[in-house]
């Protein structure tokens, strides 16, 4: 199972980067021990100028070419964004303008953000979450907004628990591996259980895997 981080953070040490750290290691904790995972992380700071150059010639460099590559290739994604003027950074919506744009189609993705208040914490579901529905990603129910003064306090870790768990229980659903035990996350959290149709339940919700909608519009 390979996962890819994309963290949009600009400082060193980043706040988003330790996000994304953390909501890997939740996901990877979930995953059972026959099913090793792969972390890489796309550090979007190191590609800011390859991404500009893209966006006026149309061809990647090499370290954007890998990192789209990876993107395309993961089982799922954790994507983090620092918040400028109430929405993600424009160096994350570059990099998801580069990239193809059928590599997200079907892919699970967990959402999250950074920010200075816990007032731009609806950033995820007026601006991330519906980017990632137009490029056909499956988005987790729970993305994770973290303040600054969420950091050590209670609630973080219960939301990264929960988004974690769904995100390794729905790549694990769709890769045919059983994943994702609970853990002391209850209710929907839990490992979805998949239908006869191949669609699973991830947080309350029916997902059907983006293969089989396109399955059920072809002809007869």
């Amino acid at each position: 199972m390979k996962y890819v981080v994309v963290s949009a953070g600009l400082s060193v040490p980043s706040s988003t980067r330790l996000l994304g750290d953390r909501l890997a290691a939740a996901v990877v904790g979930r995953l059972p021990a026959t099913a090793p995972a792969e972390v890489e992380v796309v550090e979007l700071r190191d590609l800011a100028v390859e991404i500009a150059q893209n966006l006026t010639s149309g061809f990647p460099g090499p370290a954007l070419g890998a990192a789209l590559e990876a993107v395309a290739s993961a089982d799922g994604l954790i994507v983090v964004t620092p918040v400028f003027s109430a929405s993600y950074s424009g160096l994350f919506k570059s990099f998801f303008d580069v990239l193809d744009r059928d590599a997200l189609a079907g892919k699970p993705v967990l959402v999250a953000a950074t920010g200075g208040s816990a007032r731009h914490s609806l950033v995820l579901e007026h601006a991330m979450r519906p980017l990632f529905a137009y490029l056909r990603a499956v988005v987790v129910p729970t993305g994770v907004y973290a303040a600054s003064e969420d950091w050590g306090a209670e609630g973080l870790a219960e939301r990264i628990e929960r988004a974690a768990a769904e995100l390794a229980a729905l790549t694990g659903a769709l890769s045919g591996t059983s994943a994702g035990a609970s853990r002391g996350v209850a209710g929907d959290a839990a490992v979805p259980q998949a239908r006869r149709t191949g669609s699973v339940r991830v947080g309350g919700f029916e997902v059907t895997p983006f293969a089989e909608q396109l399955a059920a519009l072809r002809p007869e």
